[in-house]
């Protein structure tokens, strides 16, 4: 049987000194640690073995030693032959060597997904969905199989470790993009850079963000996937250069832009970042969509100093690798005003009103239908149609969107919030009678603003008369 020819060369780098490497920063030999590691995982480890031969990191001379290696007494630290290694190399490990990377990258909402873990979603996966049967040495209380195997396989896990170094079933194996682990550290290269390989290529493909940007609340990749950029990309993948050193649009590739291209990597302008909040210019994440920079100072993140100008401009300057400025321009002020249009006629009006209906209620989260619409309309739908317009996605913008959007407000919310109404307009307790004269008070004024006073056939009579007429064109121009 034929054996491969870097199976070979890795072995030789075992077995003799290689020359020093010809890349800048790589060492000059593979370590005497490393070279013991190899003896075993070639055997034992054949897929990670393979992968490590096929990177960069192998040409250079790191082996598993130089990440893996740690100290007697670190958390997670356990004797191995005769070096002391951990299982997770940390955001603080790849820093020895990618030290302006990760410092980007720490300082991004990435690294800090695992704050979902006390969030309104956690409580849907702890509470709602699941249970506290799945019982670990680090949970003997419980936990739930809901959240262990969903939200923190992409949000991150908060790393437990065990004595003598294992570490804890519920929260390992985990890539999540904001995991916590037990040096201190937030964050996993490893969500975006597979190991063992870390190959650029797999990290530019827009396969990578789909692993936790898709869904009903956040369908980055489905979008992605209906969009122009989209088409153009999946056409002509075979010309995007992926694996290239340099990889700049306009200069490397000109077809269609992955989600690397518009977010993170390099431009004629500037260089990669590994801060994916640095060229986006609203936050539409929570309800009422808000600059990024509101968002980074509620986490009290460098991007507080940034304002949405500057971040609008590093991707405009994206975008002129392949358009013109009034095509850039344009664009933005058709994305500012779905984002306009949903925070105004639905977002503020109905967290308004939401607030209003918690009288009213039973009190815990979740356990009334109207909760679930409300979370449904801004962190589902809200989000799809927002989404999809920051990435040109028409359908998701749309019928996956506003339409959803409106559908929910109207057939299901606003009936929702008069059957409150009525249930207490009558009730014993003085408090419930003025909670629904308030929420009654709230929910008029909102029914006969501008944006919503067609559902109580109050529309303007200049306005139903030019409806009228481009109906009666359209009957006429297409009716046979």
């Amino acid at each position: 049987m034929l054996i491969p020819l870097w199976i070979l060369l890795i072995e030789g780098a075992v077995a003799a000194t290689p020359a020093p490497a010809a890349q800048t920063g790589a060492l000059q030999k593979l370590s005497d640690e490393s070279r013991a590691c190899i003896v075993c995982h070639k055997r034992e480890n054949p897929g990670i073995y393979a992968q490590w031969g096929s990177s960069k990191h192998y040409r250079g001379n790191v082996g598993c030693y130089e990440c893996h290696a740690a100290k007697e007494g670190e958390p997670d630290a356990f004797e191995h032959g005769n070096t002391w290694i951990s299982t997770i190399v940390s955001p603080k490990d790849c820093a020895k060597c990618h030290d302006r990377e990760v410092t980007e990258y720490v300082n991004s909402h990435h690294a800090k997904g695992a704050r979902i873990l006390g969030s309104l979603d956690n409580v849907l996966a702890e509470v709602v969905e699941g249970n506290s049967k799945f019982v670990t040495p680090s949970f003997p209380h419980g936990n739930s199989a809901a959240a262990v195997n969903g939200c923190w396989q992409c949000h991150g896990s908060e790393v437990k470790v065990l004595p003598g170094g294992g570490l804890d079933p519920a929260t390992w194996p985990n890539s999540g993009i904001g995991r916590i682990n037990p040096d201190g550290s937030e964050g996993s290269c490893s969500a975006c850079h597979q190991r063992h390989e870390f190959s650029a290529a797999q990290a530019r493909h827009p396969d990578t963000c789909g692993k936790c940007h898709l869904g009903p609340d956040h369908p980055q990749k489905e979008i992605y996937e209906e969009s122009k950029h989209g088409i153009a990309f999946f056409s002509h993948e075979a010309e995007m250069n992926l694996d290239s050193e340099k990889w700049i649009a306009g200069e490397d590739y000109f077809t269609g832009p992955t989600c690397a291209s518009c977010h993170m990597s390099a431009t004629r302008a500037q260089p990669v970042t590994h801060d994916i909040g640095m060229r986006i210019s609203w936050n539409n994440r929570p309800a009422v969509s808000v600059r990024p920079e509101v968002a980074d100072a509620k986490m009290n993140l460098p991007g507080k100093d940034v304002g949405w100008e500057k971040r609008r401009g590093n991707m405009q300057e994206v975008c002129g690798a392949c358009h013109n400025k009034n095509w850039v321009e344009n664009f933005y002020v058709q994305y500012d005003g779905l984002v306009t249009l949903y925070n105004d006629k639905y977002a503020k009006p109905g967290l308004a009103l939401y607030e209003l209906t918690k009288p009213l209620k039973r009190p815990v989260e979740f356990s009334n239908p109207i909760d679930f619409t409300w979370y449904e309309l801004w962190h589902h739908e809200g989000r799809r149609a927002r989404h999809a317009a920051a990435m040109m996605g028409p359908d998701y913008t749309h019928w996956h969107g506003t339409y959803e959007i409106a559908r929910n407000f109207y057939s299901k919310y606003v009936p929702e919030i008069e059957e409150l109404i009525a249930k207490h307009a009558d009730s014993k307790d003085p408090a419930k009678v003025e909670a629904a004269k308030k929420l009654q008070a709230k929910l008029d004024e909102v029914l006969n603003s501008d944006d919503h006073k067609w559902y109580l056939g109050k529309m303007d009579p200049e306005e139903a008369a030019r409806r009228k007429k481009a109906q009666d064109e359209f009957k006429k121009r297409y009716e046979k």
